[in-house]
């Protein structure tokens, strides 16, 4: 372990082997940080904060706050952040609200790009990347392996799909389909998120039935229920398909983002 000489370590912070703690950094009473992970100078970590190993926090990140939430009077909620995430400058997450879950969680292998923002209460997947400036509101959902790209903005309580992608500049108020690609202000479909599928080598024969159930659950023939339910019994044998169909079924606090023109 080390602690540079300008760094406040509080009583009562678990710091595991190998944890580097730089210049003027800040660790709470309540913050427990996993083994090798590092702290660049000038970190702030507060609040009930849990932090996995192997992670690299950078310059003012501060993790653990307050949410910003207008009911929030100080009760011991939690930040739990998974191993080998990149957490770049002044990146903020939050810690959750008692009426939320009380706890904001964030998975493994993320990367989170300069003054990105994870609020309150949000649950966070593996492999997730939050480019310069993406903001997540409270009690949003994201799945794993989704690419939110710069000064985009997800509305709370939306879900975002597994492998779906998020525009530049977005502003996302509807819950994103897996495997789906957002763009605009406000977001709406454009279509499946091609490209990342391929680089994370999806087969042919997947591609082209995520391709096949997209057109005929977003044309304009009979009403959208009828559309699910027929893709559900064409494309049954398809996990990812399915994946899509479950999504719309569940319980949401959202609508779904939409195409605005046939596909």
């Amino acid at each position: 372990m080390t602690i540079h000489p300008t760094a406040i370590v509080a009583p009562g912070a678990q710091l595991a082997e190998g944890v580097s703690v730089g210049p003027y950094s800040i660790i709470g009473e309540n913050v427990r940080i996993g083994a090798r992970t590092s702290l660049l100078s000038h970190v702030v970590i507060e609040g009930h904060t849990t932090i996995g190993a192997d992670c690299t926090i950078r310059n003012f990140a501060n993790l653990g706050g307050p949410p910003h939430h207008t009911g929030y009077q100080g009760e011991p909620t939690e930040l739990v952040i998974g191993d080998r995430n990149r957490i770049w400058e002044h990146v903020t997450m939050h810690i959750g609200t008692p009426n939320g879950g009380a706890v904001t969680k964030v998975g493994d292998d993320g990367m989170f790009m300069a003054t990105s923002h994870v609020g309150h209460d949000c649950v966070v997947g593996d492999n997730v990347i939050l480019a310069h400036s993406a903001t997540l509101g409270g009690h949003v959902y994201v799945g794993d392996h989704v690419m939110v790209s710069g000064l985009a903005a997800v509305h709370q309580y939306c879900r975002v799909g597994r492998y779906s992608f998020i525009g530049g500049l977005a502003a996302v108020t509807k819950d994103v389909i897996p495997y789906g690609l957002v763009w605009g202000n406000h977001a709406h479909l454009e279509g499946l998120n091609l490209v990342g599928l391929k680089r994370r080598d999806f087969s042919r024969e997947t591609i082209s039935a995520l391709r096949s159930a997209y057109r005929q659950l977003f044309a304009e023939e009979g009403t959208f229920q009828e559309r699910v339910d027929d893709a559900a019994e064409t494309f049954g044998a398809s996990p990812p398909v399915m994946e899509i169909i479950d999504f719309i079924r569940a319980d949401a606090s959202r609508p779904l983002c939409l195409p605005e023109r046939e596909v």
